[in-house]
């Protein structure tokens, strides 16, 4: 049997938020500067502001839904809360920046108090414009349900990090 390699898969994003899907957008996340890349770790003072996004696609007439969870609050041993919503930016057009598009719920940095989180940046196309609104909530957030409520269908990009409190150390063990 062949060892999975997709990283959204080996490290159970695909299953704990997302459905298997195909990317067809490109979906570039910064920090300061710093790419966010599949299994990266960033520390909470490396994330306290909301990051630079890009999104591809092929034209202005086209927009994006971004939401940013943590499907391991409050802890990875219990994640009662999962999936938290750190951020959800509608109407991006393609080929722009998320500042382009509509902000519904503000970024909220991430502060693990426990174990190594996953921050999860889904992007989704929309049916047209200011067709998503924002949940009446941020813990317990479903993504796969958010996404089948607005017609979402499945994501067209996925990128995530790993982060820990400040003074943690180590990586996240990923057990099969």
């Amino acid at each position: 049997m062949p060892r999975e390699t997709d990283p959204l898969v080996v490290a159970k994003i695909v299953g704990d938020v997302l459905d298997p899907f195909a990317k067809s957008v490109t979906l570039k996340v910064s920090y300061n500067g710093r790419d966010v890349n599949n299994g990266w770790e960033f520390k909470p003072s490396q994330v306290e502001r909301q990051p630079r996004v890009e999104v591809g696609g092929g034209d202005l007439q086209t927009f994006y839904t971004l939401l940013m969870v943590d499907p391991d609050a409050p802890s990875p041993s219990d994640p009662n809360l999962r999936e938290y919503l750190h951020w959800l930016v509608t109407d991006i057009p393609g080929t722009t920046a998320v500042n382009f598009g509509q902000e519904v719920s503000c970024y909220e940095c991430p502060k693990p108090r426990m174990g190594i989180h996953r921050f999860v940046f889904v992007l989704f196309q929309q049916l047209g414009r200011q067709t998503v609104y924002a949940p009446g909530w941020r813990q317990n957030f479903n993504t796969k349900e958010f996404a089948e409520l607005y017609n979402l269908g499945s994501p067209v990009a996925a990128v995530y990090f790993n982060c820990q409190r400040e003074s943690g150390s180590g990586g996240r063990r990923i057990s099969n």
